[in-house]
């Protein structure tokens, strides 16, 4: 007779188990386009490629994900408008050929009201955060 209780108490505990997995998976997000959020983190991170190509970018975003006070970002920087840049003609010169083109990788926490970078990489041809102690502070899920 006991048969019957130990079904329901094992089908009540997968099916917490099933209602929790979407709320843990619910902690890193994407910020919408045009949202100041959004822009906050693309200001904070501008200026470090800025400096690296030598003038202005617009950013393919192609991961940006935020969770709680950390968010990690996978970026194209492109000229305005949509113009390639050539990694031969920036700070990179003839080490450009030993990179994986000019994408930017990009960690930052937000601090004192701001986004701040902590880590980052421009043209990483691995996983450049495997291994790092930094990286087993941040949230799940921003890493791709």
């Amino acid at each position: 007779m006991r048969f019957p209780s130990v079904v329901r108490l094992l089908a009540a505990a997968l099916t917490l188990f099933a209602l929790a997995l979407p709320a843990a998976a619910q902690g890193a997000y994407e910020p919408a386009r045009g949202t100041p959020e959004r822009a906050a983190l693309m200001d904070a991170i501008r200026p470090l490629v800025e400096v690296r190509v030598g003038g202005p970018v617009q950013f393919v975003v192609d991961r940006l994900q935020v969770s709680g006070d950390w968010a990690f970002a996978i970026l194209d920087p492109q000229h305005p408008g949509g113009a390639q840049i050539d990694p031969a003609k920036t700070i990179y010169g003839e080490d450009a050929e030993y990179m994986d083109g000019l994408r930017t990788f990009a960690l930052l926490v937000r601090a004192n009201g701001r986004w701040n970078i902590v880590d980052y990489a421009v043209g990483p041809t691995d996983a450049f955060w495997d291994g790092n102690p930094l990286y087993r502070q941040i949230p799940r899920g921003l890493l791709p």
